[in-house]
């Protein structure tokens, strides 16, 4: 029994000791890079365990660079990857862009890769453009005319513009600047109804792709719809905004017409108030008179005919009411 144990342990160390070679030392691999045109060593295999770099990826990446004719390296490879990139994505990029006659080399793609872009999808869009549908853009002609357009937009991606260049994004703004800027600069909506094509013409001319990962090819115009009448809106809005400047300024008008009429008010009570105050004095006046001799009684009866005659004139010269008829 003790020589049956150990016997197991043996077989068992043996087997692990196996798996542990060929994993470090991947023969197979090996045999079929040999086999496939890619020379490697098994040293090499070795170090990319070590440096935790899987070799089949390389090795098959490479493989598939040989085939394809692309003077690619091992070394350039597992640089890439121990960067961070995508190696089967950049091997895929080459191969597209070798058969597509699209001047690309592994140090461009593995930067574009590194950046953050799909460079197999670029290269894709290369050879495929791609249709950019623009939100609904409006803009107001001379006339005051609101136009509503949506356009279509045609786009390749630039292969030399990937790394720093502006996206999507970017080109839509500028398609929808340059819609809007040929909008109002139109003197009549009716134009731009009836020739939408030279929205595409200005904007197309204006290289709106300068400085983006993408090269437009073509601009059009898919729709154009006529939305409100902004300079009618205006001109309301600025005869409501003067009405109520109008009427602000008669509002002050009349409160200072009316503290006029209630500070006259004050000065005649103040006037009438004085008046009273002099009449008040009059019998004193009088009596002083009567005292010092200045004024006789025959004096009084004149100066108090002469009252009773203009009483009576002012009767006179003022109609009065009508007296009502006594009841019986």
């Amino acid at each position: 029994m003790p020589s049956g144990s150990m016997l197991f342990l043996a077989i068992g160390a043996i087997l692990v000791f196996l798996f542990v070679f060929l994993y470090f030392v991947p023969i197979g691999l090996w045999f079929t890079a040999l086999v496939s045109g890619v020379r490697v060593s098994i040293v090499q295999l070795v170090l990319m365990r070590i440096r935790k770099v899987p070799p089949s990826l390389i090795i098959n990446a490479q493989i598939n660079s040989v085939k394809a004719g692309l003077p690619t390296s091992i070394n350039n490879l597992e640089t890439h990857y121990m960067a961070g990139g995508n190696v089967n994505n950049v091997i895929k990029a080459l191969i597209s862009a070798d058969k597509a006659n699209i001047p690309l080399d592994f140090n461009l793609a593995a930067a574009i890769d590194l950046a953050g872009r799909d460079v197999f999808d670029a290269v894709q869009l290369s050879v495929n453009p791609r249709v950019i549908n623009t939100p609904p853009v409006a803009a107001v002609a001379k006339d005051g005319i609101q136009l509503i357009a949506k356009a279509r937009v045609t786009v390749r991606a630039n292969i030399h513009q990937l790394v720093g260049g502006a996206g999507e994004e970017t080109i839509l703004a500028r398609v929808g600047e340059g819609i809007v800027t040929t909008i109002g600069s139109a003197d009549n909506h009716k134009s731009v109804l009836e020739n939408p094509d030279q929205i595409s013409k200005v904007v197309l001319a204006k290289g709106l792709d300068a400085g983006t990962a993408f090269e437009i090819l073509s601009i059009d115009i898919a729709d154009i719809d006529i939305g409100k009448n902004i300079g009618a809106e205006l001109q309301t809005d600025q005869a409501e905004a003067d009405l109520k400047v109008a009427n602000a300024k008669a509002e002050e008008r009349r409160a200072l017409a009316v503290a006029n009429e209630q500070e006259m008010k004050a000065e005649s009570q103040k006037a009438r108030a004085q008046v009273i105050l002099a009449e008040a004095e009059i019998p004193m006046a009088i009596a002083e008179a009567f005292r010092s001799g200045n004024l006789g009684v025959m004096d009084y009866y004149k100066l108090r005919n002469i009252e009773a005659d203009t009483g009576m004139r002012d009767s006179i010269a003022k109609p009065g009411t009508k007296k009502k008829p006594t009841d019986k």
